[in-house]
């Protein structure tokens, strides 16, 4: 009885805290595209479903060209992204950068937002961090969750999925992390085996927050399978408080 009574306080609190803004107020981009191979089609149906619930007006758009539309974007309150591996062009990424800039938010998960564009260093240095590796493939690690207003209730769980290992930037505020198992495994486009025992106890972030300059951005490691957010409710729980913070 005095847990669920925490629990409420402590959802009260968040509710009272990072709900307070009028959602039905807001508009949302749903940028996605990239490498089929991370299901951004079925992120998508799960994310405008969320929002549709929540009374918020969404876009969803399949090209990266709106993102060199700064009077476009500035009609939004929040990016969602989901793509991975592609490509951006200059005036792509400057109008991105500046809208980002400006005031609105992105957020999204795995590959779609942490892997999206390996040439543009400019784009990683706005996200905070760029996957170089998921050691051992799909794997079985626990997402522990640090103490903040986004993951108040929230329980650990463990979870069979790509374990991402990050470059980031030192100034993220993490908010959920990993611990790396250091056991052998192939890397990429590889035919050997690497030992590699320095990553062994290495804690790695899975959540974080950032801002780069006005705006806001959040960031979720997990999702290689965007269902995993349907089989862990905890993880999807997070990921929308993300979505909500992050908003303009």
């Amino acid at each position: 009885m005095k847990k669920n009574i925490n629990f409420f306080i402590l959802f009260l609190t968040f509710s009272i805290s990072v709900f307070s803004q009028n959602l039905n107020e807001k508009k949302v981009l749903i940028m996605w595209g990239g490498w089929e191979g991370h299901k951004p089609e079925l992120f998508v149906k799960y994310v405008s479903a969320w929002l549709e619930k929540k009374d918020i007006e969404y876009v969803i758009s399949n090209d990266l060209e709106d993102y060199a539309n700064f009077k476009f974007l500035s009609e939004f309150d929040l990016i969602v992204q989901s793509v991975t591996m592609s490509e951006l062009s200059k005036t792509q990424e400057a109008g991105l950068l500046k809208a980002i800039n400006s005031g609105i938010g992105i957020a999204g998960a795995h590959g779609g937002i942490a892997d999206s564009f390996r040439k543009q260093t400019n784009y990683q240095f706005m996200i905070g961090g760029q996957w170089v590796e998921h050691p051992g493939k799909i794997t079985k690690f626990t997402v522990n969750f640090l103490d903040d207003e986004l993951t108040q209730g929230l329980e650990d769980f463990e979870i069979e999925t790509e374990q991402y290992y990050m470059h980031y930037d030192p100034n993220i505020e993490i908010i959920a992390t990993s611990k790396f198992n250091g056991k052998p495994f192939s890397p990429n486009n590889t035919d050997f085996i690497l030992d590699p025992t320095w990553i062994d106890d290495i804690v790695m972030p899975v959540a974080w927050k950032k801002r780069y300059g006005l705006g806001r951005v959040f960031n979720m490691s997990i999702g290689h399978d965007p269902d995993e957010f349907m089989k862990h409710p905890d993880a999807w729980i997070l990921l929308t408080r993300g979505f909500i913070w992050a908003m303009r």
